[in-house]
């Protein structure tokens, strides 16, 4: 397909307004939903707190999240690529928002996780339908466009922590918390309803130009197909990987600086620039890898990740807290790109009209990677000790940048008859 083609203004004619709009909508939506991850430290002890139980009775809550948040994306995707955003994205409201005023409300353990597991539905759904809009209507800034949806997811969660942990924090009734929900819930149905009634796929072949025959359009891959490649599968390890590695830096921070010569404030200032980094990391190299590529770009962030965290080790044993806080930042800002690149990758291997289920496909690795970065990386430190355990994610992540030299296109399967 031609280079020059104008997708903005092709875009324009299908929409009648400009697809950046798509973007902002999508953009919105994940903002609102990420307080589901990044929040729930802060709000864990004031809910056990109220409920009058150890809040370790709800450590398996986080787990329960990444479990179904990650899960759902296959089957959503797969809906979504047949039948658009919409329906499923007005469902996501009901569930992301009625899941924390549910959680607002709950009086036993058992509700707690039904509520927060609901929610982390209506999380999945969000993401897969805010990433998947971006590779469907920007084949020429996938990277970009990409970054700045999970910039969001990121983001909006940085810029709620000051309000969640001024009301739940020291001090604040035990039940305070309670408010704090509510508000985040309503705003979270709303966001998300208003961007669903926004959002919408482009028709078939809205790419194509009168004079390209059928031989000349893009071959557009469907799950089964991509699956029988090597390059998914080397692209699914790479993705277990890096972001095994990332998790159990934004897991084991805190405790990791706790059993070196660094202070509370260090340990804090690393934990609270986790999101900021992740955020800005994911727009940067985003937009980067739509001229560099997503393949070449993976090598070097990969690769850079996992300097910084060999950093973050050097640092931390020899106490030197600003340097420490600095290659935590510097680490994250280069591996939270595996959720731009790896889209970004999945579309242009395997094309567009598939990619909501594709890529859902690949990003289920993120299961193994927490499953990696929390259950074993525990007890590595118990076996290997806080360094070489930090020394082997740095690694993991340096091999997947190795293995991104090893991706090419894939071969066009048989069309199917």
């Amino acid at each position: 397909m031609s280079e020059d083609i104008d997708y903005a203004a092709r875009a324009h004619d299908v929409l009648g307004f400009s697809r950046w709009w798509l973007v902002l909508a999508a953009a919105g939506m994940m903002a609102v939903v990420g307080p589901y991850q990044y929040v729930w430290s802060s709000l864990r002890d004031p809910v056990a707190a109220n409920l009058g139980i150890d809040n370790a009775t709800l450590s398996t809550v986080f787990t329960l999240y990444v479990v179904i948040q990650a899960g759902s994306q296959f089957p959503v995707g797969w809906w979504r690529d047949r039948h658009g955003p919409r329906t499923l994205a007005i469902l996501a409201a009901g569930l992301a928002g009625g899941g924390y005023l549910a959680v607002s409300v709950a009086t036993s353990v058992w509700q707690i996780y039904l509520a927060y597991g609901l929610g982390a539905l209506g999380v999945g759904i969000v993401y897969t339908v805010a990433v998947n809009t971006a590779l469907k209507w920007f084949p020429d800034r996938r990277g970009l466009t990409a970054g700045v949806g999970t910039m969001a997811f990121a983001g909006g969660s940085a810029a709620l922590i000051p309000y969640v942990r001024a009301n739940t924090g020291p001090g604040r009734p035990v039940t305070a918390y309670s408010d704090v929900l509510q508000h985040v819930g309503v705003l979270i149905f709303v966001v998300v309803f208003v961007g669903a009634l926004i959002l919408r796929d482009p028709p078939a072949n809205w790419r194509s130009t009168d004079t390209e025959s059928e031989g000349d359009t893009e071959r557009q891959f469907t799950w089964r197909e991509m699956i029988r490649t090597r390059q998914f599968w080397l692209m699914y390890v790479m993705f277990v990987a890096v972001a095994s590695a990332e998790l159990m830096l934004i897991e084991k921070v805190v405790s990791y600086a706790g059993t070196r010569s660094l202070t509370v404030t260090i340990a804090t200032a690393a934990a609270t620039l986790l999101p900021v980094a992740s955020a800005m990391g994911r727009l940067t190299i985003g937009g980067l890898s739509d001229r560099l590529g997503p393949t070449t770009t993976m090598t070097v962030t990969f690769g850079l990740s996992g300097l910084g965290l060999c950093g973050v080790v050097a640092f931390g044993q020899g106490g030197i807290g600003g340097a420490f806080v600095a290659s935590v930042v510097f680490s994250v800002f280069f591996s939270s790109p595996q959720y731009t690149l790896f889209p970004s990758a999945v579309a242009d291997f395997y094309g567009d009209t598939h990619s909501s289920a594709n890529y859902a496909l690949l990003y289920s690795a993120k299961l193994w990677g927490g499953v990696f970065g929390g259950t074993i990386t525990g007890a590595a430190v118990v076996a290997l000790g806080w360094n070489r355990t930090f020394l082997l994610g740095g690694s993991l992540a340096m091999l997947a940048g190795l293995a991104a030299l090893a991706l090419h296109p894939p071969a066009e399967p048989a069309k199917e008859r």
